[in-house]
């Protein structure tokens, strides 16, 4: 039987104040992990996380993910702090809804603040990641990605489907061209998950349209992803390296 015990291990994990992030952060502090747990404006949500995992020797930080120096400045704190990083785990995002509707200059700029949160932050972390990697043996980085990838998404996600294919590439090929330097590289892809991100598509489209997608009975909680997250976290998963992951409650089989 595989035992995950992560008290060795320090994650960076981006968007860990809400939804899927603070899920995963509450279930590596519980597996003992020393947690950078990162936020952008829910500060409250962040500092209780890490107050109730006092023994972890968790830390805050903030950075809006959209500003190039404040994700230079989150990582050079997070390694002040920490020292040695075993895993980042990339899953801060935004899901903005763009309609073909919309002004070309409208839908232009959601798009192009979708790409710098999801795309454009997750090359910096990653490039930030793989340097400090480099010099202290090595480690993984986890890319919580998308179904969108795979089956394509709704004309109102246009920008959404495209970051997180841009990020599926990105990990695939960091797994591919760093494997030697013992880095390794995941891909967590969920469908529909049930988070305060999701809550707007739930009220446009309602529950019952999402549960007719699914195989299952009901939504994917943040929590049926956590598990599999610390696997990729602990080492047990490392012959993986370059894999997708679906936990979409069968939704898109491939």
């Amino acid at each position: 039987m595989v035992q995950i015990d992560l008290r060795d291990k320090t994650v960076l994990l981006t968007g860990a104040s809400d939804g899927i992030g603070k899920a995963t952060a509450k279930f590596l502090m519980k597996m003992g992990a020393k947690v950078a747990v990162h936020y952008n404006t829910n500060k409250e949500s962040a500092d209780t996380l890490v107050q109730n995992y006092k023994e972890t020797r968790s830390r805050a930080f903030k950075a809006n993910l959209s500003i190039e120096n404040e994700v230079y400045t989150m990582f050079e704190e997070v390694e002040k702090a920490f020292g040695k990083i075993d895993c980042v785990i990339l899953n801060a995002g935004v899901f903005m809804q763009h309609p073909i509707a919309n002004t070309t200059a409208d839908w232009f700029s959601t798009w192009k603040r979708t790409i710098d949160i999801n795309l454009n932050s997750t090359g910096l972390l990653t490039k930030l990641g793989i340097d400090h990697f480099m010099t202290h043996t090595g480690g993984r980085f986890i890319y919580v990605g998308s179904r969108a990838v795979f089956r394509g998404e709704t004309e109102e996600y246009l920008g959404y489907a495209a970051s997180k294919g841009g990020m599926v590439s990105l990990a695939r090929s960091v797994a591919r061209s760093f494997g030697k330097h013992n880095i390794k590289s995941f891909i967590l892809s969920p469908g529909f998950t049930r988070t305060q991100m999701a809550e707007s598509f739930i009220k446009d489209h309602g529950e019952e349209k999402i549960l007719n997608e699914i195989a299952l009975n009901e939504l994917t909680k943040p929590e049926d992803l956590t598990s599999i997250i610390a696997l990729m976290c602990s080492g047990h998963m490392d012959h993986a390296t370059g894999a997708t992951i679906d936990m979409n409650a069968g939704s898109h089989i491939r």
